[in-house]
């Protein structure tokens, strides 16, 4: 059973300091935890199979109607239709290279209750469909292995880039750099909303810990503030963005959103400072939206787009 950490975002307490922050590169050759091309391709697998049932669910659930009424654009629903098929196109490759070694679909719960609300998470998954195999790309060394899983990644970035741009209205990118996650954090994201696997499905990987954020000034679990004071249970708090991890002390139970936060950020709990690793993150993982301008001016309030024990 999860157990649950909590982090607490104060909105009204913007630009107080405490600890002490320290921006790194990430350096992937500090994860003491390995996987093979097999175990990776699984993981891969196991994402694919989750994309593919999200978007085709949401498709029969939603005809053109109900997401032209919902506010989306009339091209929206045909552009997931296309999303639909090259996912399941992903299965496919990916099974047929696995071989008997494939795993299959699981059973899952969307949380979306309308096309804007599907729209929205929809922009979460995509983001870490690409955080994915940035992530798990250091353990491949077959050369086919390598170039097909480039070929999905370019493709599934660019599905995450349309979907937060033209359909949500936001920024399709982060920065210069898409942002890796381990392959623990890349499982804990997706894992949230399979409800039960076949028993042949084994992975070599579990789902950390659950990450909690919530806004006690507003009232909703939707608000957060570059800058802002937050609570925490835990030593220390890693926000990964871009090729960067912002390691941030628990002080008197409080640490400190990064003021540069911008476009998509995760953050986990870890028991180190300097190293946030499958072996040391011991809650997450949170993904946290702070939406900016075309002008490159960070908007005043950001969003938890999704924390896993949250939904």
């Amino acid at each position: 059973m999860k157990t649950s950490s909590s982090i607490i975002v104060y909105a009204s307490l913007v630009g107080a300091a405490f600890g002490f922050v320290i921006p790194q590169a990430r350096d992937s050759s500090s994860n003491s935890t390995t996987y093979n091309e097999t175990q990776i391709l699984q993981l891969a697998l196991t994402l694919e199979h989750l994309e593919s049932a999200f978007f085709s669910g949401a498709l029969t659930a939603f005809n053109d109607t109900d997401f032209t009424d919902d506010g989306l654009p009339v091209w929206a629903r045909g552009r997931f239709s296309e999303i639909a098929s090259q996912e399941q196109s992903h299965v496919q490759l990916l099974t047929s290279t696995l071989g008997s070694n494939a795993v299959q679909a699981c059973n899952y719960s969307f949380p979306y209750t309308s096309p804007a609300s599907f729209a929205a998470l929809a922009q979460v998954l995509s983001g870490v469909g690409v955080s994915a195999y940035a992530g798990g790309a250091q353990y491949l060394t077959t050369k086919q292995y390598i170039t097909n899983a480039a070929a999905i990644l370019s493709t599934e970035a660019r599905h995450a880039a349309w979907i937060a741009g033209p359909v949500n209205k936001g920024n399709p990118w982060s920065g210069p750099y898409d942002t890796p996650l381990t392959v623990g954090s890349a499982y804990s994201l997706g894992a949230q909303f399979i409800t039960s696997c076949p028993s042949s499905n084994q992975l070599s990987v579990n789902a950390f810990p659950s990450l909690t954020l919530s806004n006690t000034t507003l009232g909703q679990p939707s608000s957060v503030t570059a800058g802002n004071n937050v609570t925490v249970e835990g030593q220390y708090v890693a926000f990964f963005s871009g090729l960067n991890t912002t390691f941030v002390q628990v002080s008197n139970g409080q640490v400190v959103i990064p003021s540069d936060s911008m476009g998509t950020s995760y953050a986990v709990l870890t028991n180190s400072n300097g190293t946030a690793t499958d072996d040391t993150i011991t809650a997450g993982v949170a993904v946290l939206q702070f939406p900016y301008g075309s002008g490159g001016d960070l908007e005043t309030n950001g969003r938890m787009e999704m924390a896993e024990a949250m939904m």
